[in-house]
């Protein structure tokens, strides 16, 4: 089951907290880069929107699923979003493992995305691929 999360700011981004620290305004909610790419959406696949770097509404969904054998990750801004995404997940479901596909990531500087695989490496999510 594939779901997406949707960073969504709204148009007064550069007056929050996260625009202040991170003065780049992207993905203002109703902007061509807000919306998920038609390359990787699949059609009937749940979207979440979320408004910080982690989804809690994620963890709480898929936390409410039956049977899972592992939870994978991928995304961009793996420093930031995909690494909050899935200290989160293990935090919620800390038996579950949780991978990330490096291949499947980007980070905002390469060296940034590497420290970021290599924190949840020592936090025992399991990084495969890519580098």
């Amino acid at each position: 089951m594939i779901k997406y999360t949707q960073d969504t700011h709204t148009r007064d981004y550069l007056k929050t907290q996260e625009g202040q620290k991170l003065p780049v305004e992207h993905c203002i909610e109703g902007t061509s880069g807000w919306k998920i790419s038609k390359r990787v959406y699949v059609s009937g696949c749940q979207v979440i929107k979320k408004p910080a770097f982690g989804s809690l509404k994620l963890a709480e969904l898929i936390g409410e699923m039956k049977d899972i054998e592992a939870i994978e990750v991928i995304g961009l801004c793996t420093d930031i979003c995909v690494i909050s995404n899935a200290m989160i997940l293990k935090a919620k479901m800390p038996e579950v493992p949780i991978l990330v596909d490096a291949s499947c990531c980007a980070g905002t500087t390469f060296e940034s995305h590497k420290n970021a695989l290599y924190a949840m490496k020592m936090c025992q999510i399991e990084v495969r691929g890519g580098k």
